[in-house]
This record gives structure tokens, sequence and C-alpha cells, in this order.
């Protein structure tokens, strides 16, 4: 199975173990590509064989003209050891097999090592049967959190994965504190958690180009679904999963372009929360071009999120001055949907 994996049991026993597609990378990295040239690239959260993030970088290793790519496993993964050929080209594959052991590999160089023509990566198991490039256990299980990966993290310059979406509040602050540039795959909501919002209120993280419902490949023991789920012709099992979005620090011109507005406020249309002197909007496209109150909008905001033309006060049930601290916004007693408050510039042109 190729894709990158969330290599992690959640405490609640809820698998989280979602392959990103080539093509979802691809579509996203193409608006980054002058930012790695040069540049060491941590995978932390990646079965270095199977998966994208790791064959996206090592196929476009020159291209990218990359210093560096390291690749990391965690010791859980349900599929490690089960297709991993290279694991006989370095005779590691029996302690690897016995003892579900995690491993690395790092990539400084890429040649057509076979010669035909193009780099695949039949080209990988070439350079690590001539050394060129390096594959070796790990000492510890390859949590991203364990000091041997954290060691790797502040060697590299830019971090780009799909972490464990249930570690997301963990992961997401550790890359950004660690000062690092990254490209992270994650889900919208993880934006308003109380652990992560405070980074995009500060402008420490926004949102990159592409968002929405991604299909993601997903092991065999997951159970089928009624919707959102399907098997395709090679009996591979596929889950959607809805509001997926890349966080980022790298700056993009999506970011700088403001958001058009069209709509006028009246107080029928955009009615007050019954505790919170801000008004209810139900879609982006409805913030009014002409208040400049506090506004309560949804978490899809983000996508079009511009820091010259908005600045972020906080979440609902976050804000301090929520008189229901921990709980949403409500209009005539009944609770909203998750909200952002925003207030539009005073210096906006």
């Amino acid at each position: 199975m190729a894709g990158n994996s969330n290599l992690h049991i959640s405490r609640a026993g809820k698998t989280d173990e979602f392959y990103t597609q080539l093509s979802t990378i691809e579509d996203e990295l193409r608006h980054y590509r002058h930012y790695f040239k040069g540049k060491v690239v941590l995978c932390n959260c990646d079965d270095p064989y199977e998966s994208n993030f790791f064959k996206y970088f090592a196929m476009n290793f020159n291209t990218l003209g990359l210093e560096k790519l390291i690749a990391t496993c965690y010791a859980t993964s349900p599929i490690m050891g089960e297709q991993l050929t290279l694991f006989d080209i370095v005779n590691l594959k029996g302690k690897f097999s016995s003892e579900k052991q995690p491993y690395k590999i790092v990539i400084t160089e890429v040649t057509d090592e076979n010669g035909d023509g193009a780099f695949d990566l039949t080209d990988i198991e070439h350079l690590l049967k001539n050394k060129k490039n390096i594959l070796t256990l790990l000492e510890s299980d390859g949590d991203f959190r364990s000091p041997e990966c954290l060691e790797f993290l502040q060697e590299c310059d830019i971090v780009v994965t799909n972490p464990p979406f249930s570690l997301m509040k963990e992961y997401l602050p550790l890359i950004v504190n660690s000062g690092k540039q990254f490209l992270i795959l994650g889900n919208m909501n993880h934006a308003i958690l109380r652990e992560i919002f405070a980074y995009f209120k500060d402008n420490q993280v926004w949102l990159g180009y592409n968002s929405g419902h991604f299909w993601f490949m997903v092991p065999d023991y997951y159970e089928a679904k009624a919707t959102d789920f399907k098997i395709d012709e090679t009996g591979q099992k596929w889950r959607r999963m809805g509001n997926i979005c890349w966080f980022t620090n790298m700056d993009i011109d999506k970011r700088h372009q403001p958001l058009d507005l069209y709509m006028h406020y009246t107080p029928e249309y955009y009615p007050q929360y019954d505790q919170y002197k801000a008004i209810n909007i139900n879609k982006t496209t409805d913030i009014p071009d002409d208040y400049n109150g506090v506004m309560g909008v949804p978490i899809t905001f983000l996508d079009k999120y511009s820091p010259e033309q908005f600045e972020m006060i906080g979440v609902d049930r976050y804000v301090q001055d929520n008189p229901r601290y921990g709980h949403r916004f409500t209009i005539n007693d009944k609770e909203t949907y998750a909200r952002i408050l925003i207030r539009r510039k005073k210096n906006e042109n």
C-alpha cells in the first residue's frame, strides 16, 4: 500500500491510519518548490518505502535541489516489513521482521543507477546497495516525540508529512516551536483546538492552497461504511475525509489576496449572539462589507483569511470574555456551530 500512514493507534482504540495519495501531495507541493533548494527535508511520520511523501521527495530530489531527505517510521505500522525488499539489501530484514523495529532512510544523492533514463524507487534500492545513502534501524520506537527523532527535527530545514490526526494538538505546537518551516496535512477542525488556535491568531500558521474532501487509502481491516467509502478494482479500500487542509508557515500569495465582500449589514440578517457582542455569519461569502464590529465566522473562513484584511480575535468557546467559557455561543438559546471571531482591520484599503 503506497502512501503515508498516520502510524498510531489512539488511546480510544480507533485506528488513525490514512495513506495520502501522491496526487494530493503533488497538487499542493507545486506551489512551494522554490522553498526547497539546498534544504534538508524531514518526513517524520512516514514509513519511507510506503510513504508517498517520501516517494515525492525522492523522485524530485534533484529537481528541487535538496541537500538531504530524512524519513522515519513508527514501530507499530501495520504494514512494516510486508513489502520492504530494502531490508534484504542491507541485511536487516530478519531483525526487523521479528521485532517490528522502526527505521530511517537518509538520502543525500539520487542518480539513475539502473540506467533506464528515469528515476524511480528502484534507483533507491541501487543507491542503498552502493552505500551512497543510508538505511538504519532506529534505537527508539520512531515516535516523533522521541529524543532520537527530535534530533532529526533539529537537523532539518523543512518538515513535510501527514502526522497522526489524533496527535495533532501535540504535533503541530512541537513543529511550530521548533522554528522550522513546515507543510503538514491535517483537518481544519484542528485549527480551533485550544492548543493550536493561538498560532493562527498570531500568524505563525496559516492554511495552504488546497482544502476540502480528500480520499485516503486505508488498511484492509477497516470496516466498510455506507458513505465516503469505496473499494477499487484492485480490492484497495478508500475513505474520504472532509475539511482536510494543509498547515504551513511558508508564505504564499494566496494569503495576501483580500476576500471580495458584497453583502451589506442588516440586524435582521446578521443576529447578535445571546452572550457576546458579535454578529453571526453563516457563510464566509456573507461577511458584510460595511460592518466594523466583531463577527463570528465559520472555520472555513481560514481558507480565505488575509492578515492584511482581518484580525482574528479568538474561538467562540475559548474567548476569555465568553460567560459560558468552554461552550459555543447561542442565538435565541440555540447553540451555533463553531465560530472564529474576527474584525476588519482599520487600515484596510
